[in-house]
């Protein structure tokens, strides 16, 4: 049975509001509602409070609410507005000042927060993503198996893809196979891009027919207990890579082997950047390594901490991160590869399979 860390986390998110010199948050992020307490509904609000945490949504989580956030907090269910319930909850509290999710907040709800209360209501930035960045062994099992998930629907439909299949075609039949495989949903759009289409880093897959030896570039995730997976694997269809293709993407493959290797707690986002980038850049292709190297992964497919060129922050032990070079030429396409890997006490570990080799589906 999994351990039940939501205490932990409150206690956690408590001393982070205290060293902000604030009496409560008022957390409004979904994903951040669910690491707290269970809850995974659509609609809610979580006041974390120095005095009480109480969960407030609507009537159609009149049952699931308690069920699923159990003694983690006070569930307040209102038939009307969870606002106006909201409203007398803080006017219960002594005056003083509560924290908004400036990242999930719109304009809109914070002059409606502040209207609501006489406290002090001050914009934060990122108080629970910073706790999330971390995972627990739980966290990091089900990201594990979610990947697993992952590489067997993807095992199962490259072997039926065939040259004058469309990308929908292909998206289809991978997004099926997730699904019968317990994918619980699909945690980002999947890409199928082919031919010069793989040189759009998030292409939308689209009717585009795949033709003899040209790419085919799949990115794609499956989720389980909530946690996501995040993959891009690219292959040529119909035909033997020819020795362009071949050579980009040893060069992918070799840049993104490196960063999987040496990436490491404590290291600055720019530092596992530069990782994979100083090996493209290296052979004069730079400029076609467009994006960062990679993302946290949790709850969301993209979450702190950012492997990226402009981040200075340090990468927090116990984190999950995509690893994910890729190079793109216009007119004639592009390769990435992605795993997801987790930084733990005992160095890297892969938590999806690695297996990068050059396939071609002839």
């Amino acid at each position: 049975m999994a351990a039940d860390r939501r205490e932990e986390r409150q206690a956690a998110l408590r001393a982070a509001i205290a060293a902000e010199s604030l009496d409560g948050l008022l957390v409004t992020h979904l994903p951040n509602i669910r690491y707290l307490t269970g809850f995974t509904g659509s609609a809610a609000l979580l006041l974390v409070h120095a005095k009480a945490t109480v969960l407030v949504t609507d009537f159609r989580y009149e049952v699931q609410a308690p069920a699923e956030a159990g003694d983690s907090a006070r569930v307040e269910v209102d038939q009307t507005s969870v606002w106006n319930r909201l409203s007398r909850i803080l006017a219960g509290l002594p005056q003083g000042s509560i924290g908004i999710e400036a990242q999930s907040v719109t304009v809109k709800d914070a002059e409606r927060i502040a209207g609501l209360t006489r406290s002090r209501v001050v914009p934060t930035s990122d108080l629970v993503e910073r706790l999330r960045a971390m995972k627990s062994p739980e966290e990091v099992d089900a990201i594990r198996s979610a990947a697993e998930l992952a590489q067997g629907a993807l095992a199962e439909v490259l072997p039926t893809v065939r040259v004058g299949q469309t990308e929908q075609e292909i998206g289809a039949a991978l997004e099926a196979a997730l699904r019968r495989r317990g994918s619980e949903w699909h945690p980002f759009p999947t890409i199928v891009a082919s031919g010069p289409r793989s040189a759009l880093p998030h292409a939308r897959t689209s009717p585009r027919a795949v033709q003899r030896g040209e790419w085919l570039l799949l990115d794609f995730g499956a989720q389980v207990a909530g946690y996501c997976a995040d993959l891009t694997r690219t292959v040529v269809v119909g035909a033997r890579a020819d020795e362009r293709q071949r050579t980009m993407y040893d060069l992918v493959r070799c840049a993104q082997g490196r960063a999987l290797a040496h990436l490491r707690p404590g290291m600055t986002g720019r530092e596992a950047d530069a990782l994979a980038r100083e090996i493209i850049a290296g052979r004069g292709f730079g400029e076609a390594f467009g994006h960062s190297l990679g993302h946290g992964l949790g709850l969301e497919v993209h979450e702190a901490p950012r492997l990226a060129a402009t981040s200075e922050a340090a990468v927090p032990p116990h984190t999950v991160v995509t690893v994910e070079p890729g190079v793109y030429f216009p007119g004639w396409g592009g390769v990435r590869l992605e795993d997801d890997l987790y930084l733990g006490d005992e160095g890297p570990e892969l938590l999806s399979d690695g297996r990068t080799e050059l396939v071609e589906l002839v």
